[in-house]
């Protein structure tokens, strides 16, 4: 049995059937333009949300690898510093 949100075949024809007598033929197209525009508005919002995050995240992320890669160098240079103790 194929599932689409949980919803059955059967369950999706009788949405469809109701919708079609509370509303009439002549509104579902407008129904399905206004609910077009609704998506398309959460999807720009969204969109615009994720964008800003990520704007505001890119600056934290480049301290962040600001501050690895200097850890890195000194880490670095504490180990050239102590094998060349070693060495000698």
């Amino acid at each position: 049995m194929q599932y689409l949100l949980f919803i059955s075949g059967g369950e999706i024809v009788l949405v469809m059937l109701l919708v079609l007598l509370f509303f009439g033929a002549k509104a579902i197209p407008d129904i399905a333009k206004t609910l077009g525009k609704g998506m398309r508005e959460f999807k720009k919002a969204t969109n615009e949300i994720k964008r800003e995050i990520n704007d505001h995240t890119s600056d934290i992320k480049k301290d962040l690898d600001d501050v690895s890669s200097t850890v890195k160098k000194e880490t670095n240079k504490l180990k050239g510093g102590i094998t060349k103790q070693f060495e000698d």
